[in-house]
């Protein structure tokens, strides 16, 4: 079969996703554009040849409606010829658009494709599209709670009897190696810097806090915690706070893939392969669950081992969820996010998917491993899973 590869992965570094942020004086259109132009001139690859853009974003409302991939793309100078898409698998979009992307190539209908995301949270609120609408409705009748993500991260926490001390060291470690990176500039080969409205660059993570500790974050009070869900889970503990949760966060990624073929075609060495891929549903109520069933799906499809991977990306959307998935697996703990995760680097939505795999293809380069694993929880009871190997 035809191998889908990497050319170029890239991504902005993260604004507080609130008013005053430093990326929220920018449309995510232009946002977006920004990863878009890079790809085009880090690899000299003509925008006219990309076939397709297939863009994620969570919010598509206000600033982020009507096909953001489309609109960020004609930001970008590409030709009018190049079609987009913006698609919604909730956190996963973008890591979806890959999946996407590649399959594409691998069938033959794509040479050249763009998969790549954005999410601006200070100027689209999350869940700003369901505001005046009930969207979960209907399904009263098939489940008789589906309550918010936070409380889905206590129940993680409860059933996989994580404390508070333990969730919080992980939260601090998050911070600690993002601002070791930072410092080091390791992160400079996949950042690319956004000029703002006052002429300044941003190029920074802005998320990231050097001073966190476990013991400083352990006074922070649980997000969660009220009557209605004490009396209905009488097992949670309380543990989740802002401080182990990952930040609102406006930011952008993308990725440039195409055939193994029209790489060698167009004198272009790849950074990486897609080599495997998996999505899965999962629990809805306690829905953060499912990185672990799409590990075990895509580790299978793979044939490969945990122990085989290199480096693993599990995005932080809460502390609990990589902790329970590292039990599960029995993974390295030294292998988990080693640059850091969402809880420092942030969880621009649907910009999260191409922004693991910039961190996680980088990261694979810098330390000579061969074989990467990404995997997201989504809303609605749901995961993605990557598998990558290195060229």
């Amino acid at each position: 079969m035809r191998r889908a590869v990497i050319v170029d992965v890239v991504r902005t570094a993260s604004g507080k996703g609130k008013p005053g942020g430093a990326l929220s004086g920018v449309h995510p259109a232009e946002l977006l554009a920004t990863t878009l132009t890079a790809l085009i001139e880090r690899t000299g690859v003509e925008a006219g040849k990309v076939d397709d853009v297939i863009a994620g974003c969570v919010d598509q409302a206000g600033d982020q409606a009507l096909n953001i991939g489309r609109t960020a793309l004609l930001t970008a100078g590409f030709p009018e010829t190049v079609p987009a898409t913006t698609i919604d698998r909730q956190c996963g979009s973008s890591q979806q658009a890959v999946h996407f992307a590649a399959q594409g190539i691998m069938a033959g209908a794509y040479d050249v494709a763009i998969a790549c995301g954005v999410e601006s949270m200070s100027r689209v609120p999350m869940g700003t599209p369901t505001m005046d609408g009930d969207p979960f409705g209907p399904l009263a009748q098939r489940f008789a709670s589906l309550p918010p993500q936070g409380i889905g991260a206590e129940l993680i926490a409860s059933r996989w009897k994580l404390s508070r001390g333990e969730v919080d060291a992980y939260a601090a470690r998050s911070h600690r190696l993002a601002a070791e990176h930072t410092t080091s500039g390791r992160f400079a080969d996949e950042i690319v810097p956004v000029t703002l409205p006052d002429g300044t660059v941003h190029a920074a993570d802005e998320t990231v806090r050097a001073s966190t500790t476990a013991e400083g974050l352990g006074g922070l009070r649980p997000a969660f915690a009220n009557d209605r869900y004490s009396e209905q889970y009488p097992e949670i503990d309380w543990v989740i706070t802002p401080g182990n949760s990952s930040p609102l966060t406006d930011g952008a990624s993308a990725a440039l893939l195409m055939g193994e073929d029209t790489a060698a075609a167009l004198g272009l060495t790849p950074r990486a392969a897609l080599h495997s891929f998996a999505v899965c549903g999962s629990d809805p109520e306690i829905m953060l669950t499912g990185p672990i069933p799409a590990t075990q799906k895509v580790l299978e499809r793979a044939g490969l081992a945990i122990d085989d991977i290199d480096a693993y990306e599990v995005n932080e959307a809460f502390a609990p969820v990589p902790l329970a998935w590292a039990q599960e697996l029995n993974a390295d703990p030294e292998k988990l996010n080693p640059r850091g995760g969402a809880i420092a680097l942030g969880h621009p939505l649907g910009a999260s998917g191409t922004r693991l795999l910039a961190t996680l293809v980088n990261h694979l380069e810098a330390t000579g491993g061969r074989y990467g694993l990404q995997t997201m929880c989504e809303g609605g009871g749901m995961a993605n899973a990557t598998v990558v190997e290195r060229l």
